[in-house]
């Protein structure tokens, strides 16, 4: 089968921890942030709020906050060009359907909406990596962030410095996380994209 653009794209998606020292244009984050908009939610809550940080020192205040101690792993993120901060708006009816049904659908719906904007990012040449290793409570304070507001993620951008170079990504056979009707059958359309790929 012919892989589309967008097959395509999700193919040479990584995520960057480097990035070359050039601004990120305006209209480019517009753009992303715009895809990310587009994004269906749960009985269209439309909880994501955004937070983008692009002043050096804005970025460095971030992460000292919450990049530091057990969190330095993902310090790199402070030196992106821009990071942007996805948040999600807690409240409403589908949340208090959280306390009877034990899910936070803000997560599902977020994770939908930054998705779209790291496709897109990948789409104009930037680079994105998500981070959920940080301080939560720190980032909400140095962003400011208001309560009723969780800090979800942060996705870090910018064009990828030229040694980032690509690395392949390796990915277990689809046999071997697809079921055909019950857990444990096997999908012959599986086997067969295995096939296919080798």
């Amino acid at each position: 089968m012919t892989r589309s653009p967008l097959t395509e794209l999700m193919l040479h998606r990584r995520s960057v921890r480097r990035y070359a020292d050039r601004a990120v244009p305006d209209d480019a984050i517009a753009s992303l942030l715009e895809c990310a908009h587009l994004a269906p939610s749960a009985e269209n809550s439309q909880p994501w709020r955004f937070v983008v940080v692009k002043d050096a020192a804005a970025r460095e205040k971030l992460a000292r906050a919450s990049l530091s101690g057990i969190f330095s792993p993902t310090r790199f993120a402070g030196k992106a060009p821009v990071i942007i901060a996805l948040c999600a708006r807690r409240g409403g009816v589908v949340e208090a359907g959280k306390a009877v049904k034990d899910r936070a659908m803000y997560q599902l719906d977020c994770g939908i909406a930054g998705e779209h904007l790291v496709l897109r990012a990948e789409e104009l040449g930037l680079g994105t990596c998500w981070i959920g290793w940080f301080n939560r409570r720190a980032a909400r304070r140095a962003l400011r962030v208001p309560f009723g507001v969780k800090v979800v993620a942060l996705i870090a951008m910018g064009y990828p410095d030229r040694d980032a170079g690509p690395r392949p990504r390796a990915r277990m056979p689809l046999s071997s996380i697809v079921s055909l009707d019950t857990w444990g059958k096997s999908y012959p359309a599986a086997e067969a994209q295995d096939e296919g790929e080798k």
